[in-house]
């Protein structure tokens, strides 16, 4: 059997395990580099093309995460294995937090090393250059991704993002505005890792009364409270082994919050009315369009959940942030909407797409789809400026300040402006102003 092409470099202080390793990896045929400290590592990292990095993390003088840390901005594009004799759930996110794409605890089977290796390599990412030179040679659907259309370098650092953390159970923040795409990212990550195949499951909990926002998250069980008249599964349960998106998490309550984060501690949830715990095995992915921290610091949002929604941020570009995209975006749409409405022969007009890269976009991607469905909607072969709402046009502000006066003054000018337009018939005034004759001389003369 012929030698696979990949490179592995494994570093381990303990020289069985590292006898152990390389029997494992050579009968699988790849080739092996061997390190016993991180000094030697970085020694045949410098020097040779490693395809895949197993380190130990508990090793003398440098440990294994300062060695991810350093691959982790060296050789980005490198998948990184941990291995660790001392399981926890902080060396977890430490681990992945330094750019661990994977986490194998000893004792493991040859086996369990093989599958993970081959995940590993299999899942190894291509270079932003790559991609760049892909999509230049390709049409522009290379400029897809998962759903995600973009070309400038905010969305592409989103995406790269999301090819970093998709196949890994790290939970993320993804903080955006209104209308940004925040589910159309966390759909992305779930759908292009590993775990595409295991459930997915979103839930707005800013669309979910509070009072109920705790049992459909969690479950209940029969009798726990008044109408629960059966046992039920939660979100959490459904999405078990896959990944569940809480979109709006700043509208969570405190008791929601309270158990959101044990969740996270202990990976268990307890149904409403129950004391026994259930293990999950769950990727959670929160967003929101508020700034968790300032809730925080206002404590209206708990510190110690926030960071553990926090392992990954992610941050969602606004549309005027990036708008090289709005071409590629408007043009989507346009193909979308134009074969819904059965109109594939309507063309969008220079001058819009003028507009379109000159307007804030203050609803962001959502607004600008709304706005050309609409502008199908209400043309047949070709849209024209004409067509489009007023506010998106060009403004020009009336020059000197408006002076602003008291309501008291306002409501006189109001007065004597419909007095005038009676020839000062009082009767007649009071009666357009739906007020007696004595109110109407009372408000003159103050």
């Amino acid at each position: 059997m012929t030698l696979k092409r990949e490179n592995i470099l494994i570093v381990d202080d303990n020289y069985d395990m590292l006898e152990v390793l390389q029997r494992n990896l050579k009968a699988l045929n790849y080739h092996i580099y061997k390190a016993s400290s991180v000094g030697e590592a970085l020694d045949i990292l410098k020097l040779s093309a490693i395809d895949l990095l197993i380190t130990d993390i508990q090793m003398p003088e440098v440990n294994g995460l300062e060695l991810l840390k350093f691959a982790n901005e060296h050789y980005p594009f490198l998948p990184k294995l941990v291995i660790t004799g001392f399981p926890s759930v902080n060396s977890a996110v430490d681990a992945i937090q330094s750019g661990a794409t994977d986490y194998l605890v000893k004792p493991f089977t040859s086996k369990e090393l093989k599958s993970l290796v081959q995940k590993s390599l299999k899942n190894k990412k291509a270079s932003p250059i790559q991609f760049s030179k892909k999509n230049k040679e390709n049409s522009e659907s290379s400029f897809v991704y998962a759903g995600i259309i973009g070309k400038s370098t905010p969305i592409q650092k989103v995406i790269e993002s999301i090819e970093r953390v998709k196949n890994n159970r790290a939970t993320i923040l993804i903080q955006g505005e209104s209308g940004t795409g925040k589910e159309l990212i966390a759909r992305a990550i779930h759908y292009k890792g590993s775990f595409a195949g295991n459930p997915f499951i979103a839930v707005n909990c800013g669309a979910i009364p509070e009072n109920l926002l705790e049992s459909e998250l969690f479950g209940y069980e029969k009798g726990s409270f008044t109408g629960a008249n059966q046992t039920k599964e939660g979100f959490f349960q459904a999405a078990n082994s896959g990944t569940i998106f809480l979109d709006e998490i700043g509208a969570a309550s405190a008791s929601v919050q309270v158990r959101l984060l044990r969740v996270l501690q202990e990976k268990e949830v307890t149904k409403v009315g129950s004391t026994k715990p259930q293990k999950i095995q769950i990727r959670v992915i929160a967003a929101t369009n508020e700034d968790v921290y300032q809730q925080v610091k206002q404590g209206m949002f708990r510190e110690d959940l926030y960071y553990r929604l926090n392992v990954v941020d992610i941050h969602v570009p606004t549309l005027q942030q990036r708008k090289e995209d709005i071409p590629l975006l408007a043009q989507h749409f346009l193909t979308k909407y134009a074969k819904e409405y059965a109109k594939d022969k309507l063309k969008l007009s220079d001058g819009i797409y003028k507009v379109f890269q000159r307007y804030a976009w203050p609803g962001n991607i959502r607004e600008l789809e709304n706005c050309i469905q609409k502008l199908i909607i209400m043309n047949d072969n070709q849209a024209d400026l004409p067509q489009l709402p007023a506010h998106f046009k060009y403004k020009i502000e009336a020059s000197g300040e408006e002076k602003f006066v008291a309501l008291e003054e306002m409501e006189k000018q109001y007065i004597q402006k419909v007095l005038s337009s009676v020839n000062n018939n009082k009767t007649k005034a009071a009666e357009i102003l739906k007020i007696n004759r004595k109110t109407l001389r009372n408000k003159l003369e103050t």
